[in-house]
């Protein structure tokens, strides 16, 4: 076959993710990354949340973006059968019936003036011979887009997963953060009641009751914001699940916790990235389906030779079509070569060597992105653990200095100012640990999807085929020069 064959990239990646530096990954975190080997296609199930595994099973079989995904493959497919057919004879059978009149005799004929029928019937063949490898390299291209196809589909459901993840997790964040604020909201008006008494009693002055007044109606106002968000949450789901926005308001209204991270997060290392993550196997796979094009190109400069035939029966009247005697056959070779085309054939050829150097630069800057994602993901897991710590301990602080707040209040030894100081700092603190605890399972889903977890289908893979449906291309060994070089 002319043309390049294609020679799988090589990419050099560091040894060790940066993110488990010991200086960033402290000991004492709950949930410690390292880098042993893990299997994240089915990530969600490390949150030990039923309902969350419910969701992407459901979704992996709904969810549109799948479907057009899976739509794709079904076309890449048939295209790879539609170049594959170009290797083999075509064989087409055809009828025929006419009448004709000749002119009676004139100027210039000799005609009798009489009408003469023709009956025929047979076969004709024709065969593309694939001397230079032109049609092999146009259905290696698309195995390669088959492959890509495939790929494509495993990366929507990988975006899926952690879509879902993402908005779940969030969900459960804000109904926690409502049931925070009705509870400081509570203790609010008990103080408020208090205030009031003391008032009447003659004990504080009416501006204490005005500032616990401004600060129940404050927490107050808080709540119908977070509401909005727990129903934008539902929404997003609901649609993500390819139904109405309100499907799953019944299902997913009543509170449940958030989903916490697993003791141990296995990450792997860096190598194993351009394995298991679908965009860098999509990139590699387009690679491939551009090479492969400019063989497919360069075999346009060459001869191509055919061998066609036809046999079949003809005669004046349809009963000669019954005897063999009126048989006829024609075979043999021919070749055609387009030696003058203005320029067009080597045209093509430049077009597809420029495809092929932008499918490489793509390739190569998809592996970085990879990289990129994962180091980010992995120090703000890390990071927002961390944060976790230090206001878990704001939490405890701020709970004790509105107890002894009230109690010094109770007793005239405090202003009051101090009562109201304490009770919002602690509002303010719970509800930054709720969103802290939200924060650290949501950046772990965010770190199982650049890893490229996400693809395992929890019902079988959903009208795409099994796996070993997928084409096998086998690929020289690597070179880490471009492709087209």
């Amino acid at each position: 076959m002319v043309g390049p064959d294609y020679k799988k990239p090589e990419t050099a990646v560091s040894s060790k993710f940066a993110g488990l530096d010991k200086s960033v990954s402290p000991e004492d975190l709950a949930s410690k990354p390292n880098d042993h080997p893990i299997e994240v296609s089915r990530w969600w199930r490390e949150f030990n949340d039923e309902q969350l595994t419910g969701l992407i099973s459901r979704a992996q079989r709904q969810n549109l973006d799948v479907a057009v995904a899976i739509a794709r493959v079904r076309q890449a497919r048939a295209q790879l059968i539609i170049a594959t057919g170009a290797l083999y004879p075509s064989v087409s059978i055809g009828a025929s019936a006419s009448q004709a009149r000749n002119p009676v005799g004139g100027l210039g004929t000799n005609g009798n003036g009489r009408i003469s029928e023709a009956y025929q019937v047979g076969f004709d063949a024709s065969w593309e011979i694939d001397v230079f490898g032109g049609i092999r390299r146009q259905i290696e291209a698309s195995k390669a887009g088959l492959e890509a196809s495939f790929e494509n589909r495993d990366d929507v459901l990988v975006t899926l997963a952690g879509d879902i993840g993402t908005n779940y997790i969030n969900l459960r964040g804000a109904q926690s953060q409502l049931a925070i604020a009705r509870s400081n909201l509570q203790a609010q008006e008990e103080t408020l009641a208090l205030t009031q008494e003391r008032f009447e009693a003659g004990f504080v002055a009416g501006l204490d009751v005005a500032n616990a007044q401004a600060q129940v109606a404050s927490t107050r106002s808080s709540i119908p914001v977070t509401e909005s968000q727990i129903r934008a949450f539902i929404y997003a789901l609901g649609v993500l699940l390819g139904e109405e926005p309100s499907a799953l308001l019944a299902e997913l209204t009543p509170d449940k916790s958030i989903p916490r991270a697993p003791a141990s997060v296995p990450i792997g290392l860096p190598s194993e990235l351009l394995q298991r993550r679908p965009d860098i196997r999509r990139a590699e796979a387009n690679l491939h389906a551009a090479t492969a094009q400019i063989g497919a190109a360069v075999a346009n400069l060459y001869p191509q030779f055919n061998l066609n035939g036809s046999i079949g029966l003809q005669g004046g009247n349809a009963g000669d079509l019954g005897n063999l005697a009126n048989h006829y056959w024609s075979y043999g070779p021919g070749a055609n070569w387009l030696v003058f085309d203005g320029g067009q054939t080597r045209g093509n050829i430049e077009l597809q060597r420029g495809v092929t150097d932008e499918a490489y630069a793509a390739y190569k800057q998809t592996v970085l992105v990879a990289l990129q994602d994962t180091e980010t993901a992995l120090v703000n897991f890390t990071s927002q653990q961390q944060r976790r710590v230090s206001l878990a301990q704001a939490v405890e602080a701020n709970k004790t200095a509105v107890d002894l707040s009230m109690q010094l209040y109770s007793n005239g030894k405090t202003d009051f100012l101090n009562v109201l100081s304490a009770q919002r700092q602690l509002f303010l603190s719970e509800d930054a640990l709720v969103q802290s605890e939200a924060n650290v399972s949501t950046s772990l889903v965010a770190l199982y999807k650049a890893l490229g977890g996400g693809w395992g289908l929890e019902d079988g893979e959903p009208g795409a085929g099994p796996p070993d449906a997928r084409p096998v291309a086998s690929t020289p060994p690597a070179d880490t020069s471009a492709p087209t070089q």
